[in-house]
């Protein structure tokens, strides 16, 4: 790849990531909100870096060395040896010795200092991704490779809304089943929002499921509720569950056995979030 390419390569660079962390919100797709000056400061990085290298292969004035010349540092010292007995026996012997290397240098590395692996070119691919089409989020096909809810424990639960449905976050939910010694769930109905991951133990059954990350998308868990008494919706779909906790047969609720599961009374698909990484507590309709 040579030097106006990688300048080149540089500047589309810190376009596309200037692009989805300024101009877009799609960089909550990848990484967490607070991340976002970080990205804005390595995109004017990349930026600058390109411009400097495409003005400095571009200086009319720029020196530039022809094929076969070498500067002495870039001489070995085997050269300056051979040299030093060539010189000894005369000067013909030299004169011929450095024409030989010349055509070594030549043939060896002409071709170095101005191209790069030709691998290089794949870097093309995911900067033109990010300028003209942006991946999805993760969805149910990483949600379904996980089996435990990150929830962490909660020392004391704050009154449920007294609105109905009452609105509750996924995580909510599950330390509520699992922690909440009052059983505040029992008899209440709740609000949830997140999209549908078919199980795999049971047809017809499936989750409602979020994903939460802690740096980015490479470091996510998942959240999950098994949903019954409702059909599937298709894969990936977002939906907001209105329903009750479903007992099934586990343990009683408020401990640790306790089935995270609801009795869906209605589903209605939604539109997904700005940031769906974001385990947040949905608005009433």
């Amino acid at each position: 790849m040579r030097r106006h390419v990688q300048a080149a390569l540089l500047l589309l660079t810190g376009s596309a990531v200037l692009h989805i962390s300024v101009l877009s919100q799609v960089y909550l797709r990848y990484v967490k909100e607070g991340l976002r000056p970080f990205l804005v400061a390595s995109a004017v990085l990349l930026l600058l870096l390109g411009v400097v290298g495409a003005v400095r292969d571009g200086l009319p004035f720029a020196p530039r060395r022809t094929a076969g010349e070498e500067t002495d540092d870039e001489r070995t010292d085997d050269e300056r040896t051979d040299d030093g007995q060539a010189a000894d026996d005369g000067h013909a012997a030299d004169d011929e010795h450095q024409h030989g290397h010349g055509h070594g240098h030549e043939h060896g590395h002409g071709h170095g200092h101005d191209s790069g692996p030709r691998v290089a070119w794949l870097l093309f691919l995911p900067v033109l991704a990010l300028l003209l089409y942006a991946p999805p989020a993760l969805g149910s096909y990483t949600a379904a490779r996980e089996t435990d809810n990150a929830v962490a424990r909660v020392a004391e639960f704050d009154p449920l809304p007294e609105a109905d449905p009452a609105p509750l976050a996924l995580s909510g939910f599950i330390a509520r089943v699992q922690q909440d010694r009052d059983r505040s769930l029992a008899g209440r109905t709740v609000l949830m929002t997140g999209f549908v991951t078919p199980a795999k133990d049971r047809a017809g059954t499936w989750y409602l499921t979020r994903l939460v990350v802690s740096c980015c998308a490479a470091d996510s868990r998942s959240l999950r509720v098994r949903v019954h008494g409702a059909p599937a919706p298709p894969a990936d779909t977002w939906v907001t569950v209105t329903g009750t906790w479903h007992p099934g047969g586990g343990g009683a609720l408020g401990t640790a056995t306790a089935p995270v599961a609801i009795d869906a009374r209605t589903v209605r698909r939604v539109a997904e979030p700005v940031n769906p990484y974001q385990d947040t507590t949905p608005l009433l309709p």
